[in-house]
C-alpha cells in the first residue's frame, strides 16, 4: 500500500501569486490579549464535582455564599452533586471598549461528569497584570452528547467543556497608544527578506516613494499621517495593496505523532540509492503440561512455559531514486520505497543529511 502525502500545489505552478498586503502581515501592536478566571457552574443535574474529593468547589461555594449574606455553620459538610468549579478563558480583541460582549469558553476545573444544563455564575476575567477587563456569566452551551445505564456509557465528543456565545462584558478598555502613533510596523507571518523587500516596493510605488522602508526579514516600517482618521485611511489601503509573493521555500513537514507528511510543489529529489529493511523480533510463549511417571510415585503435576524467540529480516534492497523536479514524480518516487510513515521519516532525514533532500525538514 503506498504512502498518503499531502502536497501544497499553487493554481499556478512556477509563477508567483498576487495576495493582499493584510494577508501577510499584521499591525504591530494590534493585537488581542488573553483573558482567564475561576468560576462555578450550578444547575447540573446531578453530574457536578464530588465535593468530598474536590475541597476547592465547596470552599468556593462558601465564599461565594458569605458575600451574600449567608452563613454555612462550620463543620458542615455539603454533599452537593450540582455544582462545578471551571476555569474561563476569553480573547479580549484590539480596540475593545467597555460594553462590547465576547465569547468565553468554559472548562471543568474538578471531577464533573458533565457541564449541561448549567449556568456560569458572575466571574471576573483577568489579564496578565491581575486586572478585570471583563465579567462573564450565562447559561452553557455543550456540542457533547452521554448517556450510560447498567454498566454501559456512550459518550460523544467532549462533555466537560463549553461556550457561551457573547458570554462577557468588557469593563475595562486595553489602552493603546495607536491614536499617537506617526511611525507604524508591519510584523510579517513569515520571515522572507524578498517578501519584506517587495511589500515595501509596492507601497513606495502606489502610495508615495518613502513611505515604507524594510528593516529586516520580518519587520516593514510605515511613515503614518499624523491626525488618526488620516491614519486608518492609509493604514487601510496599504493592506489591500495586492504583492506577487515569489516562490515559496521547499519545505516538509513531518508529523511524528500522527505519522502524517506534508510537502509543498517546490520540493526536490536528487538522484540517490537507499536501502530500506525492517528488522522483526518475535516472542511466542506456549505453557506444556509437566505429569510424573508413575501415578504414585510422589511427583505433581507442573506447568513448564516454552519460550521461542525468531528475528527476521525482511527488505533491506537497495533501490535507486532518480532526479525529481515534480511534486507527483516527488511522490511517486517516495511510494516505490513501500516504507510505512515511521520509516519514512527515518528516510527524509538520512536524504536531507545526504544531502538528495532539497527541501528544509521540519518536525513536530
Amino acid at each position: 500500500m503506498g504512502l498518503f502525502f499531502i502536497g501544497i500545489v499553487s493554481l499556478m505552478p512556477g509563477k508567483a501569486q498576487a495576495e493582499r498586503i493584510r494577508d501577510l502581515v499584521s499591525v504591530q501592536g494590534v493585537r488581542s490579549n488573553a483573558l482567564m478566571g475561576y468560576g462555578l457552574v450550578v444547575g447540573l443535574d446531578g453530574t457536578g464535582d464530588q465535593t468530598m474529593q474536590t475541597p476547592f468547589t465547596t470552599q468556593s461555594l462558601n465564599n461565594m455564599l458569605s458575600q451574600l449574606g449567608i452563613t454555612v455553620p462550620p463543620g458542615v459538610n455539603m454533599q452537593l452533586k450540582n455544582v462545578a468549579a471551571v476555569m474561563v478563558t476569553a480573547e479580549l480583541p484590539p480596540f475593545s471598549r467597555s460594553g462590547e460582549k465576547i465569547d468565553v469558553v468554559v472548562s471543568s476545573l474538578g471531577n464533573a461528569k458533565s457541564l449541561r444544563g448549567g449556568t456560569l455564575l458572575m466571574t471576573p476575567l483577568k489579564g496578565v497584570d491581575n486586572q478585570i477587563y471583563a465579567l462573564a456569566q450565562g447559561n452553557l452551551l455543550v456540542s457533547g452528547a452521554g448517556a450510560q445505564g447498567g454498566g454501559s456509557r456512550v459518550q460523544v465528543n467532549q462533555l466537560n467543556g463549553a461556550r457561551i456565545s457573547d458570554g462577557a462584558t468588557v469593563e475595562r478598555e486595553v489602552p493603546m497608544n495607536f491614536a499617537s502613533q506617526n511611525v507604524l510596523k508591519l510584523q510579517l507571518n513569515d520571515d522572507d527578506f524578498t517578501t519584506a523587500q517587495l511589500i515595501s516596493d509596492e507601497i513606495n510605488r502606489r502610495i508615495n516613494g518613502g513611505t515604507a522602508v524594510a528593516e529586516d526579514s520580518r519587520t516593514v516600517k510605515l511613515f503614518a499621517p499624523s491626525d488618526s482618521s488620516g491614519r486608518v485611511r492609509f493604514l487601510s489601503r496599504v493592506l489591500d495593496i495586492p504583492v506577487r509573493v515569489q516562490v515559496m521555500d521547499a519545505k516538509v513537514i513531518v508529523n511524528s505523532r500522527t505519522g502524517s507528511v506534508v510537502m509543498n510543489r517546490h520540493v526536490v529529489l536528487d538522484s540517490c540509492a537507499v536501502a530500506q529493511g525492517d528488522l522483526a523480533v518475535e516472542v511466542s510463549r506456549t505453557n506444556e503440561v509437566s505429569q510424573p511417571d508413575t501415578p504414585f510415585g510422589g511427583g505433581q503435576t507442573a506447568v513448564v512455559p516454552n519460550t521461542q524467540v525468531s528475528i527476521q529480516e525482511r527488505g533491506g534492497s537497495l533501490q535507486k531514486i532518480s532526479t525529481s523536479a515534480d511534486l507527483n514524480q516527488v511522490v511517486r518516487a517516495l511510494n516505490s520505497l513501500g516504507a510505512t510513515p515511521n520509516d519514512l521519516m527515518a528516510i527524509l532525514q538520512s536524504m536531507k543529511s545526504a544531502g538528495c533532500l532539497r527541501a528544509k525538514l521540519e518536525t513536530n
